[in-house]
């Protein structure tokens, strides 16, 4: 045998004992290339089911925004109503605060006057005599 033969020997050797080796893990591929493949059939359907749920959450979303907003424009005039009642009584309130300060006011006149005059005595015997009258009516 020449020097080919003898290389060309010693290559075929060589191969065949790449392939020995090799034939686990291709085997492997092969199986995770299976794996795979049946994962990605599986793929469209779940697509589908995800998508159908989906739309049907968003349909049921739409149709409870729908209905919030009646509910909504149907209080409107309930909440203007209330408003409106709580200005109305803001302004009586600040007419109130503003007569009893005036009163306030007109009292303290008139305290400041029956000290300067020293008419307290008068003043005291004036609603003893009053508050007498009231009871013999009664």
């Amino acid at each position: 045998m020449d020097w080919l033969g003898i290389g060309v020997l010693v290559i075929g050797i060589a191969f065949v004992g790449l392939v020995l080796v090799l034939i686990k893990p291709l085997n492997n591929l092969s199986n995770l290339f299976f794996s795979v493949q049946k994962t990605t059939d599986d793929l469209p359907h779940n697509i589908n089911l995800i998508t159908d749920q989906t739309k049907n959450t968003l349909q049921a979303s739409t149709e409870t925004l729908t209905k919030v907003n009646t509910q909504v424009k149907e209080l409107s005039p309930l909440f203007s109503i209330v408003g409106d009642v709580g200005r109305a009584s803001q302004k009586l309130s600040s007419s109130l605060v503003d007569v009893s300060a005036k009163m306030q006011t007109k009292a303290e006149d008139g305290k400041d006057y029956s000290e300067r005059h020293n008419l307290q005595g008068l003043y005291g015997a004036m609603t003893l005599g009053y508050y007498l009258i009231q009871r013999r009516s009664k």
